[in-house]
């Protein structure tokens, strides 16, 4: 027994010496980046954050239908975290963001999330997982397929939308999300600043949205029949998570609890927070009355606004940016909406579209080297030339936009047809789409 514990003792013995001995550095030595576990929590709480924001979407269109049309426009928004999440990891990923292809696409690097793994990939940061930052991606490619269907309720066929998805996330936000945001994308060698996508997001889907409300035609009754919104709390409730969210998703592009990341979280306020403002001074000079509905809908004018900036502004600019995008969505949605007479039946086109576009150019404006060193001087600090690159982000985005959603409606009405018979949106399409209803009836 003595010699048992003789032994045992001069084992712990030999490993506390060793253990206090000088460790090699591997990392350093290699050059291999140092995750951080500050940077990995907040990542995966942005993530969270717009995940959270594609129900929430749902629930914010959902209350401004009729309440015959509640679960299908709920339900809209919800196909696309299964159908885009999906397409994401077993190809979407690489088409974004894979080795470079002609700066138009990615190529098959990552097709199943093959390769993509636990440790950084300095591409796009040494701080977090390569995994991390695709999943944090993935949440955007859901949300922007679910922004169209604002522009399409009520009478588009769900099986024609979930194609319509699909088959747009592929061909459109994947080439979009490559040409601006990865490293040899046209549009990001051109040196066009987009911190958390006002090109890539906001004016594709909102100007596809408004292709598709075109093709689609307008709704029984338009301009005759009120739309009026059958439930303003689930607005309320829907749109004031979407707000939340959007900290996340603005921030999160920093990719990182960093600086640039606090930059981006107080621009995000900044900017929300006066264009509620300005849509409320608006409502009440011009139709004498302020709405909850007008409002909440004024906030994310100023949020889409700010995305492409975020990063990349100062705080008073922020400011500006939300005023201006207030004013110019405001005219979009109630003054130009109703004498063209395009059914936008949400204003996806007219908050997110609009909103995008100002938000791109605005940011050639405003943005300044001292808050982001990575991005670029604009207009204002005497970079005229910053204004070149915007304006050829904001124009590519519509171009592919509208081409390729009209290219793809055409294909799937070869298919299927594209909106519900008459008398399905006569009745509602929760009971005969999908054989529910959002309210009993007593």
């Amino acid at each position: 027994m003595m010699n048992w514990k003789k032994r045992w003792s001069g084992f712990i013995a030999l490993t506390g010496a060793l253990c206090a001995l000088p460790q090699p550095a591997f990392a350093a030595e290699e050059g291999a980046s140092t995750l951080s576990s500050a940077d990995m929590g907040f990542m995966a709480f942005a993530a969270l954050m717009v995940f959270f924001m594609t129900p929430a979407l749902g629930f914010f269109y959902g209350g401004m239908v009729k309440r015959k049309n509640t679960l299908n426009t709920i339900m809209m928004s919800m196909v696309a975290i299964g159908i885009i999440g999906v397409q994401w990891i077993l190809f979407g990923y690489s088409l974004s963001f894979g080795t470079d292809i002609g700066g138009i696409i990615g190529s098959g690097d990552w097709l199943g999330f093959h390769g993509v793994g636990l440790a950084a990939d300095p591409d796009f940061s040494e701080t977090i997982p390569h995994l991390e930052f695709a999943v944090f991606q993935m949440m955007f490619a859901v949300i922007t397929a679910a922004i169209i269907s604002g522009s399409i309720a009520e009478r588009v066929s769900f099986g024609a939308y979930c194609l319509l998805i699909f088959l747009w996330t592929t061909l459109v936000y994947d080439p979009l999300c490559h040409m601006v945001w990865a490293s040899g994308g046209i549009i990001y060698e051109l040196g066009a600043l987009d911190f958390a996508g006002g090109t890539v997001i906001h004016i594709s889907s909102g100007v596809s949205g408004l292709v598709a409300a075109l093709v689609l035609g307008r709704r029984r009754g338009y301009g005759i029949i009120p739309n009026i919104p059958h439930n303003v709390p689930y607005i309320i409730l829907g749109g004031s998570i979407v707000w939340m969210g959007w900290f996340g998703f603005n921030s999160g592009c920093a990719i990182g609890s960093n600086d640039i990341m606090i930059a981006a979280f107080a621009n995000t306020a900044a900017s929300s927070m006066m264009s509620f403002l300005v849509w409320t001074l608006l409502e009440w000079r011009i139709e004498h009355q302020v709405t909850l509905f007008g409002t909440l809908t004024g906030g994310i004018a100023g949020l889409v606004g700010v995305t492409p900036a975020a990063g990349f502004v100062e705080v008073w600019a922020a400011l500006v940016i939300g005023a201006i995008t207030s004013v110019v969505c405001f005219v979009a949605i109630t003054v130009v909406k109703r004498k063209v007479g395009y059914d936008d039946a949400l204003d996806a086109f007219g908050c997110h579209g609009v909103g995008g576009i100002c938000g791109a150019l605005l940011t050639g404006i405003f943005a300044t080297t001292s808050v982001n060193p990575d991005g670029a001087d604009g207009l204002l600090y005497g970079n005229a030339a910053q204004m070149f690159p915007q304006v050829v982000g904001v124009l590519t985005s519509i171009a592919v936009s509208v081409v390729m959603t009209f290219l793809i409606l055409k294909a799937i009405s070869l298919v299927t047809p594209l909106r519900v018979p008459e008398e399905t949106e006569k009745a509602g399409l929760d009971l005969a789409l999908h054989g529910e209803a959002a309210y009993m009836k007593f």
